[in-house]
């Protein structure tokens, strides 16, 4: 899997038990020059087969089906060598759900009744290598991120050297360990070892957490 480049379409493949809305994101995708439907799966066994064979730059995900849940999938997915986007697609919006989901390595979590302008545009931030929410989920996750967290001490953005604020920031704005590596001018592994550094000292569990809670505290920018 390697980065879209700025002059061709990202390619997307979505994994869904519902024809029908399979049909209707084809059609939404057939609008945009940007963004194109690489293939198409009913069953998650089919997906995964698909994305090893098409490697698409960004897999849409259903989080409900039968046999292989999209928790499942995803695991899978990865296992199986696919380093693309993976954006859950679902009408589930229960907390347990969305955190479950992020904390799996999910790379966003929408839902499917959102406005279809609204989720070209969201599917075209993750093509960028963003994470992206349904915009009616970001309080939850917040409230449920900050509930889940039992821990005796809140964290210190003073712990942090200047070079992990400096990742913590764009984590929170959404970025991946590749675009954070291009924007500081440093290795993707170097990213990787100040994420696993800011979020032990934080005392927080995933980089989705730490996104929120420096959104909350106002040191996303």
């Amino acid at each position: 899997m390697t980065d879209t480049a700025a002059d061709s379409p990202a390619t997307i493949l979505i994994i869904d038990d519902h024809p029908l809305l399979r049909r209707g994101v084809s059609q939404l995708l057939e609008l945009e020059d940007d963004l194109v439907l690489a293939g198409e799966a009913g069953e998650p066994e089919e997906g995964i087969r698909l994305a090893s064979e098409l490697d698409p730059d960004m897999v849409l995900l259903d989080l409900n089906m039968p046999g292989l849940d999209g928790i499942e999938t995803l695991r899978r997915l990865r296992d199986a060598g696919y380093a693309g986007r993976i954006v859950m697609f679902t009408v589930s919006d229960h907390e347990e759900d969305v955190v479950n989901a992020l904390r799996s390595g999910a790379d966003g979590y929408l839902l499917k009744d959102m406005d279809p302008d609204e989720m070209v545009r969201q599917l075209r931030q993750a093509s960028l290598g963003r994470m992206v929410i349904s915009e009616s989920l970001t309080a939850l996750l917040a409230e449920a991120l900050r509930s889940q967290r039992n821990q005796p001490a809140a964290p210190d953005i003073h712990s942090l050297t200047q070079r992990e604020r400096e990742i913590l920031r764009e984590l929170a704005a959404g970025l991946s360990n590749k675009m954070i590596a291009r924007k500081l001018e440093i290795t993707e592994g170097t990213v990787k070892v100040h994420v696993k550094h800011l979020l032990k000292k934080l005392n927080l569990r995933s980089r989705v957490e730490a996104a929120v809670w420096a959104v909350q505290e106002g040191i996303d920018r």
